[in-house]
């Protein structure tokens, strides 16, 4: 099974940069090259990569996500990923890369802003 890609701009100039389908070594290049044109193309504040409707992810996929925040970090972007899946979280978390990541929920963010 493969992936999509899909990003966009919202008013406050932040990308977010949404995956769909399985990150893995048949596309894990295609992966890091979206995230890396995200930052060259659009020059954002910020770049979100949301995982709420990506299937998987191995070893070369946490690679691409590592080598979009090389590309944001040296550019001066902040980089971020939300909405990951309960399996995603963990694999996030035990790799240690969810704290790297500034790994959040959205609903978490919004349910704060609300005070809910």
């Amino acid at each position: 099974m493969g992936n999509s890609i899909r990003t966009t701009l919202a008013d406050d100039g932040t990308v977010t940069v949404t995956v769909s389908g399985e990150i893995d070594f048949s596309n894990s290049d295609g992966v890091a090259r979206g995230l890396r044109d995200a930052v060259t193309d659009w020059s954002p504040p910020s770049i979100e990569v949301d995982l709420r409707d990506a299937t998987f992810i191995d070893s070369t996929g946490l690679g691409a996500l590592i080598e979009g925040y090389r590309a944001a970090v040296a550019a001066g972007v902040d980089f971020r990923v939300i909405n990951p899946s309960d399996t995603f979280r963990r694999v996030l978390t035990v790799t240690g890369l969810s704290d790297f990541f500034g790994l959040i929920e959205v609903a978490d963010e919004q349910s704060q802003a609300t005070g809910a």
